[in-house]
């Protein structure tokens, strides 16, 4: 065999092991999160998570010169123990629109969320996907009703998202077409992949024309049913803040004074939903309350809610969205910390009680270089060590809680 003969095959074989090695880390976590009773599990280990939400990482990576900005978030994510991301699977119509009319595409955006999806993979961080806003932000119900109404539909305001024949429809496709995608990197279809952890049906659902949660929850229960009819692997939550309803009065002293239109127990009563899940900014409800009335608030709506869904839904409660902006009075990196480490310790004492929070996403991760993203609660791994150790060390906790759990088993 000649020099250049020999030399091209060497590398052949160094493509095809970088290649299965590729393929072994995609799957590297490879089972799918399931559930049983109130705890997640993975191939019959309980699994408890440290996470975070980046919405942003599809939009972002549709400008292939931002790619980096992803890559730099999952791997400091990866590093700092983080092993679930919450983001979005939708953006209606708009700048780097996925959806650009109902049923019409956008390659390229497409390609993007594939991007992520892989790369997640590649850190061994799962996904939570989204697949509608209830805010006008990449679309969500206000886009679904501006198409509704160019359709000729009689649309009488944005809460018809929930009973409108037209806009359900546009909801069940966008759902098809999400779930059945062939991912152009892994050639792995979306609903067959165990990257993702869960389907999210709607970014913080609300409802004015019904306090009561009773007209979310015949949508709830009709897009449930649908998402589990196409893709019965993956688990599904609705999105919900957390906020009590009327089916049960008494605990609506546990809103932070108002409601929004869902019912915290009623909703996550669905059997087809697999957890349940809570939202948390007393700085934004309770914004004129100081910071121990807004704490004692948070201790007291993480409680309620693990208790609830251990007791009476008996399902995994995931702390999905959390996190303190620098935009609050009297902010300092110091107290952002202080903030995390008494949202985890607390987390960590229900742990400690057999009624625990399956996990937590921490709003938000981004990367350098983003400022036209920043809501205030922006984390920046590389740039924020002492935050970086906060989150390390809870990361840190959760997988010994995941050890201790498996002891308990054995």
């Amino acid at each position: 065999m000649s020099l250049s003969h020999r030399a091209g095959y060497v590398v052949r074989v160094l493509i095809t092991l970088l290649a299965l090695v590729c393929q072994a880390r995609v799957h590297s976590h490879g089972r799918f999160v399931r559930t049983e009773g109130t705890r997640f599990v993975v191939h019959g280990s309980d699994f408890v998570f440290n996470g975070f939400n980046s919405y942003w990482m599809m939009h972002v990576v549709a400008e292939p010169c931002e790619r980096h900005k992803v890559l730099n978030t999952l791997r400091e994510a990866a590093g700092a123990g983080l092993s679930v991301c919450r983001t979005w699977a939708f953006s209606d119509g708009g700048d780097r629109a996925l959806q650009i009319s109902p049923g019409v595409y956008d390659e390229r955006v497409f390609q993007a969320l594939d991007f992520v999806i892989s790369e997640a993979s590649r850190n061994g961080i799962r996904l939570i996907l989204s697949f509608v806003n209830n805010f006008k932000d990449y679309g969500g119900r206000p886009q679904y009703v501006e198409w509704a109404r160019n359709a000729g539909v009689n649309v009488n305001g944005e809460d018809d998202f929930y009973t409108n024949p037209t806009m359900k429809e546009y909801y069940k496709n966008h759902v098809k077409k999400v779930t059945a995608r062939l991912n152009t990197v892994t050639k792995i279809a979306y609903k067959d992949d165990p990257t993702i952890m869960a389907w999210e049906l709607m970014n913080k659902p609300r409802c004015q024309a019904d306090y009561s949660g009773r007209m979310i929850n015949g949508w709830v229960q009709e897009m449930a049913s649908f998402v589990k009819s196409l893709d019965n692997k993956h688990l599904l939550e609705i999105g919900m803040e957390g906020f009590y309803g009327d089916s049960m009065p008494e605990k609506k002293v546990n809103n932070p004074g108002y409601q929004v239109g869902t019912d915290f127990i009623t909703n996550n009563l669905i059997k087809e939903i697999d957890f349940t899940t809570i939202h948390a900014y007393p700085d934004i409800w309770l914004s004129g309350q100081n910071d121990s009335a807004q704490m004692a608030f948070m201790q007291g709506w993480m409680e309620t809610h693990s208790i609830d869904s251990n007791r009476i839904l008996k399902k995994p409660l995931v702390l999905a969205e959390f996190g303190k902006s620098n935009k609050d009075s009297g902010h300092s990196l110091g107290a952002r910390d202080q903030y995390l480490i008494t949202v985890y310790e607390s987390m960590n004492k229900f742990e400690r009680t057999g009624e625990g929070i399956g996990g937590s996403l921490v709003w938000q991760l981004m990367a350098e270089g983003m400022d036209s993203y920043g809501d205030g609660y922006g984390i920046i791994l590389s740039q924020h060590a002492s935050t970086r150790g906060v989150i390390s060390a809870q990361s840190h906790k959760m997988t010994t809680f995941g050890r201790m759990l498996l002891g308990r088993k054995h």
